[in-house]
């Protein structure tokens, strides 16, 4: 290698680079072992891209074919190296890529290590935020990097002591890749940092981290030779057994060696909740690989969040987030699919388009809804993990997969009026019925705490029916598609009329209520009138006990929640015109019918009727109308009751 040193420029690392740099050389994390992992996962990387590009321009291979990771080690100068003969970086993109790094990684990162966060959440930062090269600096005073794009030229050379700066000199390079050389720190057992320089702590680190790198990591062996006369002998020694873990038998892979596979892949701490191993051979061959993890990403439901499995085409990766392997509602698994039977140089457009990859989802959406069903019936707690990370994105499919529809809904669980604690599948709804009920009921609603405590559960409650608790924004998506189970219609509670009990029964409490209602028609006309703004009838209902009021819909209204979340949607907006139910049984009505036969002009008379709709919202959790006014009213009503 020649460097042309006066060429040779000093750059400044972008702020956030300079910080990420000092957390790596000051950090606390003691598990530094993993730099060798994030530079092998680099290295591999470019040789995957250098595969890809080489489809369409095979002179990029030039006449060194034999893709490959070289590790070589000199103990008296104690440098390590890892070199690749892989795709290489211009000048321009080792200033890019190795000068500039995320702002909220670097972050988040620093912020992990002020609150002391073990080394498994510092490994999975590490990894996520692609900050891997810079942890060469837990292990080393200095790193150079010596560069050749394939088919480029000339070579560039990269420096760095971590101090803040690094310098970019031109080089010459007889061969396309990357070279990173690491001028190791003292041994320092107690800080952990190992001896790098040790075929036995290389081969060790590697096994553990990267033996599923399908390209081989060759390590130069130098040694003395045994004999007459002293003699070196240097030997390659692959350290990894290049074989995918995804093209292995499932047989002979351990749950531990998945899971290790899981964690280091796809930057998690924890192993996964569950492995899928798939495989299809016939007309369309495939292999695939899907993990569940344990726990939701924070992102999971924002519009942004990126899904997709890693889609290998006869091995080389040509997609690394492939959201058309499996329908948006799984975004959430992870995993690696590999098919035989794709072209290398497929594009993103043709993919939506392709018959295979199509066959591929609809396979794989099947695998993944059996095993999730094997394990609601036969392990329902640990299914009850499962459902509580993911068990709102599931629910998504309902309203999109019509194919695997009743899979879906055999999954969907729910909170119910039945348990306080526990949550219930329709199944198991279906089967506590009463012999008398026709309907599943549901309230939806923002919070179990809400709904529980809502006024139209009254009557279900007081004659034992039991109700779903939709607590979800995406449940109201549901039942808008999931009309009936089982041949029992799904009814809210919060809407229209409430028919309980025997056909006999029904029909005496709605003629009592009609009676009742005729009765009082001109104060309910008159506070329909009073509140017509607001509610477009009031009327009385048999599904109050002991409160005095409730708001409720007509079959077509959205619920309150979901009325104040398209309200956020669009940026505000007209509330719907509810229904005023009122209970014919309370003292306030019957006092409110009192005074208005006998003073129909009492001002009073309004503001109960503004009072009692302030009382429905509350009970439901629906914000007031006017705050001011209802405490000025409240205030008021109290004054007068002194």
């Amino acid at each position: 290698m020649v460097i042309e040193e006066e060429q040779e420029e000093v750059f400044q690392f972008q702020a956030e680079t300079r910080h990420l740099l000092d957390l790596m050389i000051h950090s606390l994390y003691t598990n530094k072992e993993i730099f060798l992992r994030e530079l092998i996962s680099n290295a591999s990387d470019a040789l995957d891209r250098l595969r890809f590009e080489a489809i369409t321009k095979p002179e990029m291979m030039e006449d060194d074919s034999k893709l490959e990771i070289r590790l070589e080690v000199d103990p008296k100068a104690r440098t390590l190296t890892i070199s690749d003969n892989g795709i290489g970086m211009s000048r321009q993109e080792v200033i890019d890529n190795i000068g500039t790094i995320a702002k909220s990684g670097t972050r988040e990162l620093r912020q992990k290590i002020k609150e002391g966060a073990s080394d498994e959440i510092l490994n999975e930062l590490i990894g996520q935020f692609g900050v891997g090269f810079y942890s060469s600096f837990m292990v080393a005073d200095k790193v150079t990097l010596l560069t050749r794009r394939a088919v480029e030229e000339p070579a560039t050379y990269w420096e760095s002591t971590g101090n803040g700066e690094f310098t970019i000199s031109e080089a010459n390079k007889q061969k396309r890749g990357t070279s990173i050389t690491l001028h190791l720190k003292p041994v320092d057992l107690e800080n952990g940092i190992d001896d790098f320089t040790d075929k036995w702590i290389l081969a060790r680190t590697i096994k553990r981290y990267s033996d599923f790198v399908s390209y081989p990591i060759v390590y130069k062996d130098e040694r003395e030779k045994a004999g007459a006369e002293e003699e070196t002998v240097v030997e390659d020694k692959i350290l990894n057994s290049m074989k995918p873990i995804w093209v292995r038998p499932q047989s002979e892979v351990t749950d531990e060696e998945y899971a290790e596979f899981y964690k280091h892949f796809f930057y998690d701490t924890e192993a996964p909740w569950k492995t899928i191993s798939a495989r299809a051979e016939g007309r369309l061959e495939y292999q695939a690989l899907l993990f569940i993890p344990s726990k939701a990403p924070r992102e999971l439901f924002y519009h942004a969040f990126e899904s997709g499995l890693r889609l290998h085409a006869k091995g080389v990766l040509i997609i690394e987030k492939c959201a058309d392997l499996l329908p948006r509602y799984l975004r959430f698994i992870k995993g690696v699919v590999d098919s035989s039977d794709l072209p290398l140089n497929i594009s993103r457009q043709m993919l939506q388009q392709e018959r295979q990859i199509k066959q591929i989802q609809k396979w794989l959406t099947k695998k993944v809804l059996d095993t999730l069903k094997n394990v609601h019936e036969n392990d329902p707690i640990n299914y009850l993990s499962f459902w509580q990370q993911f068990g709102r994105a599931l629910k998504e499919g309902v309203s999109s997969d019509f194919d695997n529809k009743n899979d879906l809904i055999s999954l969907l669980l729910f909170a119910s009026s039945n348990d306080p604690e526990n949550l219930t599948s329709l199944k198991d709804y279906v089967a506590r019925m009463k012999e008398d009920q026709n309907d599943i009921f549901y309230l939806a609603g923002e919070s179990r705490s809400v709904v529980e405590n809502s006024p139209h559960l009254e009557a279900f409650r007081d004659k034992g029916y039991e109700v779903l608790y939709l607590v979800d924004p995406v449940d109201e998506l549901v039942v808008q598609f999931l009309t009936e189970f089982d041949g029992k219609q799904l009814k809210s509670i919060g809407k229209g009329t409430v028919k309980l009990g025997s056909e006999e029964d029904s029909a005496r409490e709605a003629e009592e209520i009609k009676q009742k209602q005729e009765e009082a028609a001109e104060l309910l006309q008159f506070m329909q009138q009073s509140l017509d703004q607001y509610v477009k009838d009031v009327r009385l209902t048999n599904r109050l006990r002991t409160s005095p009021v409730c708001l409720v819909g007509s079959e077509i209204d959205y619920s309150p929640q979901m009325e104040r979340l398209l309200q956020i949607g669009k940026g505000g907006g007209p509330r719907q015109r509810r229904i005023m139910e009122l209970n014919p049984q309370h003292a306030i009505f019957t006092r409110m019918l009192a005074r208005f036969q006998t003073q129909k002009d009492d001002p009073m008379l309004v503001k109960y009727a503004h009072l009692l709709l302030g009382y429905g919202l509350i009970a439901e959790g629906s914000p007031l109308v006017d705050p001011v006014e209802f405490n000025r009213l409240v205030a008021e009503l109290m004054e007068q009751g002194s």
